[in-house]
């Protein structure tokens, strides 16, 4: 019942412009992932960066299940294990970014380029829907809901603590 799993990974690409490098982006999100990516738009302009409000500037995937845990491994590869303290939330989630795309086992295309992209894992429990579903919702007790101490502890010891480092 305590057992912590990973609930889903979202992987994202901002690229923080709309056109023919945001397809090209979603491309390489499909290629890692086998699924089509959603478009996210500014929230807001800002005329420094050239970006208008409700503009796709960015492209994220959700992935669950055994796909997720493959893709983590890969990415966690590329970081050799080791995650700084800062990486892992309050509520027990975390997250790490990368600088190349390429480092994940996909071959460069030049016509492609090179983007890095942002991991964010959430972590989960038996039982923990009966915060977030419709009807006869509840809250999570104390003791059962996930902290940043349990995060840490259940990377070091999913990944073995002699590769696995929280910095």
């Amino acid at each position: 019942m305590r057992d912590i799993f990973v609930e889903k990974l979202v992987l994202n690409i901002c690229v923080g412009e709309s056109g023919d490098r945001l397809t090209r982006a979603a491309k390489v999100l499909e290629q890692l992932t086998g699924q089509e990516p959603v478009f996210s738009t500014a929230r807001f302009t800002i005329r420094s960066f050239g970006i208008r409000r409700n503009e796709k500037i960015a492209c994220h995937v959700t992935v669950s299940g055994e796909k997720a845990e493959e893709i983590l491994n890969k990415g966690l590869m590329v970081k050799e294990y080791e995650l700084q303290r800062r990486n892992f939330s309050q509520t027990g989630n975390f997250g790490f970014g990368i600088q190349e795309h390429i480092d994940l086992g996909i071959k460069y295309d030049p016509a492609t380029g090179i983007y890095g992209l942002d991991f964010y894992i959430v972590l989960g429990r038996a039982g923990l829907r009966v915060a977030r579903r419709k009807q006869r919702n509840a809250k999570v007790g104390t003791s059962h809901r996930l902290t940043k101490a349990d995060a840490i502890n259940w990377y070091e010891t999913k990944y073995n603590e002699e590769y696995a480092k929280v910095l």
